[in-house]
């Protein structure tokens, strides 16, 4: 069945779009407002308005605020690097003090070994010498001593020798010797 108010909604359809058509006429092309040349004037005003207040926003209030930043920066870095070149000259100076101090004590060390190692010997030589001559005299006391014992013995062995050939005589005569005869049979020999 067919709509009785289908005409109408058709028309009305029909006169909006030619309405609309009307318009885009009136207003030019139907394009993009950016690209008609009636508009570039105030585009052009806007845009050197919007660089200039840009422009100087930068210029005095961010790009002095950064050059503040950098500056410091550049600042604390530099300071940074001469403490850091300061501390490390420190440093050496301590360490070349400390390589000095420690060959001083080495040389200290070893001047004091080698004293006290000649002081050492001095004594070992001293006790030596000591302990030498006492054996010296122990020796010749002892040598002294076997000197006057080989002498006692010497004029016992004359006696011994004396009794022995007594013994000998005896024992193959079957008589006892005299003192005479022993001491010219001791002449004789």
């Amino acid at each position: 069945m067919a709509d009785p108010h289908a005409p109408a909604a058709a028309d009305a359809h029909g006169a909006a779009a030619d309405t609309h058509a009307s318009t885009e006429a009136d207003h030019g092309s139907g394009g993009l407002p950016q690209f008609e040349f009636q508009h570039w004037g105030g585009q052009i005003i806007y845009l050197v308005f919007l660089f200039l207040v840009l422009y100087l926003l930068i210029d005095k209030i961010f790009a002095p605020r950064m050059r503040r930043v950098f500056d410091e920066r550049a600042e604390t870095i530099g300071k940074a690097v001469e403490d850091a070149r300061r501390v490390q000259n420190e440093a050496q100076n301590q360490a070349e003090a400390g390589q000095s101090e420690l060959a001083e004590a080495r040389a200290s060390a070893r001047r004091s070994a080698d004293a006290a190692k000649a002081r050492v010997n001095e004594d070992i030589a001293r006790r030596t010498a000591e302990a030498e001559a006492v054996q010296a005299g122990r020796v010749a006391e002892a040598e002294g001593r076997i000197g006057k014992m080989r002498d006692a013995a010497m004029a016992q062995v004359e006696a011994v020798a004396d009794d022995t050939t007594k013994a000998i005589v005896e024992k193959l005569t079957g008589k006892t010797a005299t003192a005479a005869e022993l001491k010219a049979a001791k002449g004789a020999a």
